[in-house]
């Protein structure tokens, strides 16, 4: 027992020798060297920059970079303001249109936001109708963050579009207009807008299809036009009146709506064709208001039963329902159960096309209408007219002083003791009436009290201007007498 303790203990302790020596020898020299080594300043890792990528080339008509940077400057954010001591509402805005341009409940005085296109580098710049509709005040935010107060020049409910104006002591970036009549379907676009201040948003899609109508235009003269350029572009809240671009960067449509049930992108969007863009800014511009041409027909589409008792090859063109009396078309010669088949010898194959292609016209345009009669075409020379029957250029008041002007009267704000002795929030008083003027012919007198122009409450300067700044023929005039009797007026512009 005690020589196989001692045996045991020899082991051991030849066993530790060794592994002593190993360490001292193999181990520990090891070790040593890795502390040497981590005494040392430390060499960072030298990263090299990507070599450029000169074996890659942008697929023929995929190219958005270009288009996108210069079209990103141009498109602007848009603010309106509803002075809070004003008893105007909000407008009442189609659902396609409401939350696509903001929201007109915010706190604050805020009545909605969109975008805006620059067209000019002196400061002109296109966006919706519905985007400033009803605003007290405008504001313009560039993408650089500079803001401006913007002067409305003029509107046009029937196109839903604007024109507003900005001063600025150096140039703008501007977009060059394209012409949207030789989009294809198939084609690639970009939609441009500033939605929130959150400098260009750009999103890129197809066109798909032309000439949309999707009865969203309200007009209580029943000449909105809608032939809308349909996208799959991602428009969003806040891009309302930004720009559609083809790949080109030059500007082809204004973006008006988006076809959704929850407010967001579902799928499609809609924008005003740059060519008619064109002709109602430079009316706004130059007239203060939209010179609108009409053929003088009422107008349908050609379905297959038409199409049959007409003898039409195809089911095409448009259907003349009805003539105007002493209107163009009637001057011209053409007659109710006519088929238009084709206007300036490009054919017409239904009712937006039509309506687009005559909207960018003016009064004395003369255009050939080809019409489809028993069977055999017809060519018809069409005097375009105006609204009044007559081919006249009617020019609108461009500012407040020369919109009242037009009403050549005199009028003062309702002092606070009459409005609440009559019980109400506030008007315009007129205190002096022009022999002759068109409030003396319709029969008012001095001391009536303006409440509403075309029902929009009037409780200041400002808003009578507004009401009446590019307004063109009839107005009505609602308002009272300091007796309480109340006076409902039509008077023409």
């Amino acid at each position: 027992m005690k020589k196989q303790f001692l045996s045991m203990m020899t082991t051991s302790v030849l066993g530790g020798i060794i592994s002593v020596g190993i360490y001292s020898t193999v181990i520990e020299p090891e070790s040593k060297t890795e502390i040497k080594r981590f005494d040392q300043p430390v060499s960072l890792t030298k990263y090299e920059a990507s070599p450029a990528r000169t074996d890659y080339t942008v697929p023929e008509g995929m190219n958005f970079v270009n288009a996108a940077e210069k079209s990103t400057p141009a498109v602007v954010h848009i603010k309106t303001y509803l002075n809070p001591s004003s008893s105007r509402t909000p407008r009442n805005t189609p659902r396609l249109f409401h939350e696509f341009f903001g929201d007109p409940r915010a706190e604050g005085g805020q009545l909605g936001s969109g975008s805006g296109v620059i067209l000019s580098a002196d400061g002109y710049i296109a966006t919706n109708n519905h985007v400033i509709d009803g605003a007290d005040k405008i504001e313009v935010v560039l993408e650089d963050k500079h803001t401006f107060k913007a002067t409305l020049v003029g509107t046009d409910p029937t196109t839903d579009l604007a024109l507003l104006k900005v001063e600025y002591e150096d140039t703008l970036p501007y977009l060059n207009f394209g012409n949207s009549d030789e989009i294809k379907i198939g084609e690639w676009v970009l939609a441009v807008g500033n939605p929130y201040e959150l400098t260009s948003t750009v999103t890129a899609g197809i066109v798909s299809a032309k000439a949309r109508n999707i009865g969203i235009l309200r007009s209580k003269t029943g000449l909105s036009v809608e032939s809308f350029i349909q996208t799959d572009a991602a428009v969003n809240p806040g891009n309302s009146g930004g720009a559609l671009v083809d790949l080109n960067g030059n500007l082809i449509g204004i973006n008006s709506a988006i076809a959704s049930k929850t407010g967001s992108f579902t799928g499609y969007s809609f924008a005003i064709p740059s060519e008619l863009v064109k002709k109602v800014m430079d009316d706004l511009r130059n007239y203060g208001a939209v010179q609108r041409a009409l053929i003088g027909v009422q107008i349908a589409e050609v379905n297959q039963e038409i199409a049959d008792e007409a003898g039409l090859d195809k089911i095409a063109g448009v259907a003349i329902m009805g003539v105007t009396p002493q209107g163009a078309a009637e001057g011209a010669g053409i007659q109710e159960g006519d088929i238009i088949t084709k206007i300036n010898s490009e054919d017409v194959n239904t009712v937006s096309e039509l309506q687009e292609y005559i909207a960018r016209k003016r009064p004395g345009d003369v255009v050939d209408v080809t019409v489809n009669r028993n069977g055999k075409d017809k060519v018809f020379n069409v005097k375009l007219k105006n609204t009044q029957n007559t081919t006249d250029i009617v020019s609108a008041p461009k500012n407040t002083a020369e919109a009242i002007e037009a009403l050549n009267a005199e009028v003062q704000p309702l002092s606070e003791k009459k409005a609440a002795q009559l019980g109400i929030n506030g008007g315009l008083e007129v205190t002096t009436i022009a022999p002759n003027s068109k409030l003396a012919k319709a029969g008012l007198k001095e001391g009536f009290i303006i409440l509403y122009v075309d029902r929009e409450p009037i409780t200041s300067i400002d808003d009578l201007g507004n009401a009446l700044r590019g307004k063109r023929g009839g107005i009505l005039l609602e308002g009272m007498y300091p007796s309480g009797e109340r006076e409902y007026v039509g008077i023409g512009l």
